[in-house]
């Protein structure tokens, strides 16, 4: 079995990539934001994260995440979430020989990637690069159009207007920073 090494923090903010396995031509995420936000909800009842920042593409998530105090364990949540997915899901999709063995459904890649946030300005980066990645790929002409992203929560609390782009920059971390 691999061993993975993983910069683990208890309490620690991390910024995660997480992808679908058929990433070309698929918008599962999108097409079903409703039971991953549901599911989202659910597993945060049972291990309590902090959402920093999280957008939604059609294929694969970004995201930022800050654990309780104590808590280093990201990947039993990501567990958490991608099965209970996958679960909520018809099985329609296709699924290699190996998956067919292991149990596994053919949803997500099996690993994520995850950076621990070291800073001020390396968490500003990574929410500023959370809020950009929908027009970064072309899914949008302005930041505001995406409506699967934490991007209006900011503009609400006056951290970005409305227009922003990544060219202005995030305007401040508030009290919430760990």
């Amino acid at each position: 079995m691999s061993n993975y090494r993983r910069y683990r923090i208890p309490g620690g903010t991390y910024f995660f990539t997480v992808n679908l396995l058929e990433r070309h031509s698929n918008d599962l995420l999108v097409r079903h934001i409703d039971t991953l936000r549901e599911v989202v909800k659910h597993t945060r009842k049972r291990w309590p994260f902090h959402i920093d920042a999280w957008v939604v593409l059609p294929d694969h998530l970004h995201c930022v995440w800050t654990l309780p105090e104590g808590d280093e364990d990201n990947a039993n949540r990501w567990r958490v979430i991608k099965q209970a997915f996958s679960k909520a899901l018809p099985a329609t999709e296709k699924r290699s020989a190996s998956r067919i063995t292991r149990g596994e459904r053919g949803i997500w890649q099996r690993r994520f990637w995850e950076h621990m946030i070291t800073n001020e300005a390396d968490y500003a980066a990574h929410i500023d690069y959370c809020h950009i990645n929908p027009l970064k790929h072309g899914l949008v002409k302005h930041v505001n159009d995406w409506p699967y992203s934490t991007f209006h929560h900011y503009v609400a609390l006056g951290l970005y207007p409305s227009d922003w782009s990544s060219d202005s920059g995030f305007l401040g971390v508030d009290e919430e920073w760990h």
